[in-house]
């Protein structure tokens, strides 16, 4: 079971998020800033998250380098409200970009694209190689 970090500074998102993620079959995690994050990364690993671009007063782009500075090898998934993020090349380093909607279908589909993609190098949080 692949096991997920959501961040996302709106609980309401993360709850929503973690109730669709977990019914789809995965471990969900949540962090609503980016110390949880550092805090999150440091006690377990994932393999994947799922990150807001606007967290509060901070900049999701920051967070996703300090992430990619960790664990090149985590992928991430920029989840938006803003479709002109993706012209940032900041957010070119995350492995996809979802725009956030109440029909979370796409977001779905991009966790399991991009996991299909990690489960290729064969590495996994349970096996990380």
């Amino acid at each position: 079971m692949a096991k997920l970090l959501i961040v996302d500074d709106e609980q309401d998102i993360r709850y929503l998020y973690s109730c669709e993620l977990e019914e789809a079959g995965y471990e969900v995690r949540t962090a609503g800033s980016g110390s949880e994050v550092a805090a999150r990364l440091q006690e377990e690993q994932f393999d994947l998250v799922l990150l807001d671009v606007q967290i509060g007063g901070e900049n999701g782009l920051e967070i996703l380098q300090n992430i990619i500075g960790r664990q090149k090898d985590l992928p991430v998934i920029l989840c938006t409200a803003f479709s002109c993020y993706k012209e940032d090349f900041s957010s070119w380093l995350a492995d996809g970009y979802v725009v956030k909607s109440s029909d979370l279908t796409e977001l779905k589909q991009e966790v399991a694209r991009v996991l299909a993609k990690k489960a290729q190098t064969g590495k996994t949080a349970e096996g990380a190689q």
